[in-house]
């Protein structure tokens, strides 16, 4: 091979990658050059008619790939397509349909172990209807989705239990019936793979419980019947001093010596099988040609200074790379294989492989990363003794609290006269520490009621205390908010404190009895979680009040967040007021900023609709208005130089590519997919795998709130959730929207009715968030 031959070649080379499918394609068009023979670790063994098919046509291929793998059946443009088998090395084994390499359509997928899966494929995960059969026996019929049961499904475990009803993320969900191999079963509604809510339990000696349940057990109100007629009636708990209820004997008396304890020690032997957990999902399976020359992907290229640049060399490059300015070497290729070249990269154009050579309207970089929000309240500062106050309160507070014994609460618990002032003078009290403060008094609002909504969230009373009664100081945020309220963080950014008016204090005390049974009938709401509603009256001449409310901080994530955005809905005024050199990671933006569209898996995307739409009920009925949605963003993929990296327009989440180039992991992602007990740990809106498409708004529409599509996808990871609910459409917003409608057009406005403010908000975010195709 001549010197400016082989320029020509190793020019191709790089621009394919310098992958094995890029060679072929190389031989294929330099089919008159002469070349060195390939090494072992290239040799790919096929038909002999394949060099001679055209790379657009489909054919039938027997391959042994570089690996050990092996394929059979239809093939097009260096990829499985139409019907085939594929073998991997380790066992597993696909025979079915592909699309474009991926398993597509219907196929059976088998497993070293014996286990096997026969169904529907979509972008390589087990997702539609199908059956998987487990090594030992365990078998399910049903629908999936990504590789989780997820719909209606019956599983048949092999011990002889059998399941017949709804499943959600891979765990028995809403509707369903369980019935052991005694004969005994329950139907009812379950949760999170555990029996809870209203349901029967029907033992094989014809005795039933109906009632409610929690974990597996009686908890509520409920009945239990025996076979002779006769019942107890009453309330059941784990707890005997809870336990209370009527006996009603049969007319034979029925038992009289009859324990309701003996109830729980009997169905602690029904257990709930697990099932069998799959090694190795089919999405997991990498295929030998998968990173190679796919089509629709940007393959990346690092640079010297490390720099890594998305698609392949850039237009000049590709002008040049046949021949030099001064015309050496371009004798030596002939005119065939010079226009075999031009049409390969016009058709690799044309369909979107060199993207990069398309001029980017703005390129997108990570955003300057903010410095540590809020300032840290040392003495000497102006709000030291209340933050001093604010932590002797609450570890007084938690501390002499006895554990919450159950989460049904009377109405008297949610009386907004139910408070309790204690007062703390310097020297101490019986019941209080002394302390270096001036003397004031601690009011507690509902002590029960946030106690009970502790322990539903699942928050530990010492690591409560700790993190905002520890040694560390809070830090109050450096700007207070709009309304003029003050907002402080724990040290551990667990927890955010906001000052109150008494305004808000009155409608959170109103809507809490409410705000109580929404977030306990919805595990996965997304409405902002509050822990505990306090006051701090100083005593002397002062006599000064602060109300304040402590919740979580939604953004306390192993995650860093790049992008803050606060979504309403509206218009007017909904844009950040400062110039691009101030705006950091830490900076909130707002709906005219939003420049992209959230796509979320088909089950993520299902339940958050469903989700969105139980919480704006929740609020309009309360008559609230002026709440946000508000999200933060990681982007996953990055280069050193802080180059943000978009993926493939139709790449699924989860699939592997070129490992060499500087980025963050997509691990922890990839595992989140394919394991479905780390997927059922995600909750929605917390840490969530999404993609984020580029919009780009049109020029001459001032006020477009969604911008148009450009295809830019982006990998990220998102955490969102409903702030600011304490806002009641009284007669102050009233009178803003009525002022405001004069001026500007009424839909533009934040302070509408609530009615309309929940109709347009869903509409908006619904724009926003879409199902991921």
């Amino acid at each position: 091979m001549s010197k400016e031959q082989n320029c020509v070649l190793k020019a191709w080379e790089v621009t394919m990658k310098k992958t094995q499918q890029a060679k072929k394609r190389a031989n294929n068009i330099f089919g008159t050059v002469s070349v060195a023979p390939q090494t072992d670790d290239e040799t790919t063994t096929t038909n002999e008619n394949d060099d001679e098919s055209s790379i657009g046509e489909m054919y039938h291929a027997e391959k042994v790939l570089p690996n050990g793998d092996y394929y059979t059946g239809q093939w097009y443009d260096s990829f499985p397509h139409g019907h085939g088998k594929y073998l991997w090395t380790d066992g597993c084994t696909y025979i079915g349909e592909w699309y474009n390499g991926k398993t597509m359509g219907k196929g059976k997928f088998g497993w070293p172990s014996g286990a096997t899966y026969e169904g529907e494929f979509k972008s390589g995960y087990m997702d539609g209807t199908g059956t998987y059969t487990g090594p030992s026996g365990d078998t399910y019929r049903g629908q999936w989705v990504m590789n989780l049961k997820h719909g209606y499904g019956i599983k048949s475990f092999a011990n002889g239990d059998v399941y017949d009803g709804e499943w959600r993320r891979g765990l028995q969900e809403a509707q369903g019936k369980y019935r052991w191999r005694d004969g005994s079963y329950y139907i009812g509604d379950w949760k999170n793979g555990t029996i809870c809510g209203k349901g029967t339990f029907v033992w094989s000696d014809g005795s039933r419980y109906d009632g409610f349940w929690d974990d597996g057990f009686p908890s509520g109100t409920g009945t239990f019947k025996w076979d002779d007629e006769s019942f107890y009636v009453g309330h059941w708990s784990k707890d005997p001093e809870e336990m209370n209820g009527t006996y009603h004997p049969s007319e034979n008396e029925g038992n009289l010596e009859w324990d309701p304890k003996d109830v729980f020690n009997n169905l602690s032997e029904y257990s709930i099988c697990s099932g069998e957990r799959v090694p190795v999902l089919p999405s997991q399976k990498k295929l030998s040609v998968w990173n190679s020359s796919k089509r629709v992907e940007k393959p990346r290229r690092t640079s010297v200074d490390g720099r890594v640049s998305v698609g392949v060399d850039r237009a000049f490059e590709k002008m040049n790379m046949w021949g030099s300015e001064s015309g050496e070497g371009a004798a030596d290729i002939d005119s065939n294989t010079r226009r075999d070249l031009d049409a390969e990269i016009m058709r690799l154009e044309a369909e979107g492989f060199i993207q990069s050579l398309k001029p980017s309207p703005v390129p997108m970089r990570l955003p300057r990363a903010g410095k540590k929000q809020g300032e840290t309240i040392s003495k000497g500062h102006r709000n030291y003794e209340l933050m001093l106050n604010l932590q002797l309160g609450i570890r007084h507070a938690v501390g002499k609290q006895a554990p919450v014994v159950s989460l049904d609460l009377k109405h008297s618990a949610f009386d907004p006269k139910e408070k309790v002032w204690t007062r703390f003078p310097p020297e101490g009290t019986k019941y209080t520490p002394p302390h270096q403060s001036t003397e004031f008094k601690w009011k507690d609002y509902c002590p029960l009621v946030f106690r009970s909504l502790r322990k539903l969230f699942k928050v530990d009373p010492a690591d409560y205390m700790l993190s905002i009664c520890g040694n560390d100081a809070l830090r109050e945020l450096s700007s207070p908010g709009k309304s003029g309220m003050f907002f402080y963080l724990t040290t551990d950014d667990r927890y955010m404190i906001k000052t109150m008016k008494k305004s808000e204090t009155k409608v959170f005390l109103r809507m809490l009895a409410a705000y109580y049974n929404h977030v306990r009938a919805f595990e996965n709401t997304l409405v902002i979680r509050f822990y505990g509603l306090h006051c701090v009256k100083l005593t002397g001449t002062i006599q000064k009040k602060v109300r304040f409310v402590i919740m979580g901080n939604l953004f306390c994530s192993e995650y860093s967040i790049h992008r803050r955005f606060d979504l309403k809905g509206s218009s007017l005024g909904r844009t950040t007021d400062k110039p691009e050199s101030q705006i950091n990671s830490n900076t909130i933006l707002k709906d005219l900023d939003l420049n992209f569209i959230f796509r979320l898996q088909k089950a993520w995307f299902q339940e958050f609709t469903r989700q969105v739409d139980k919480d704006c009920e929740f609020l309009e009925q309360e008559r609230i208005m002026d709440y946000s949605l508000l999200v933060g963003i990681h982007f996953r993929e990055a280069s050193v130089a802080g180059e943000l990296i978009p993926s493939g327009a139709r790449t699924p989440i989860g699939e592997y590519e070129d490992e060499t180039a500087p980025r963050l992991s997509r691990a922890d992602v990839d595992q989140l997919l394919s394991d479905p007990t780390r997927w059922a740990s995600i909750k929605l809106g917390g840490n969530m795998p999404a993609r984020a498409e580029r919009t780009m708004r049109r020029s001459d529409c001032e006020f477009q709130l969604v911008g148009e599509p450009t295809g830019e996808y982006y990998e990220v990871v998102m955490i969102f959730g409903i702030i600011d609910i304490l806002q009641d459409y009284d007669i102050s917003k009233k009178l803003e929207h009525a002022y405001k409608s004069i001026q500007y057009d009424p839909t533009s406005i934040s302070a509408v009715d609530p009615r309309l403010y929940s109709r347009r908000f869903r509409d908006f975010i619904f724009k926003v968030f879409t199902e991921d195709d």
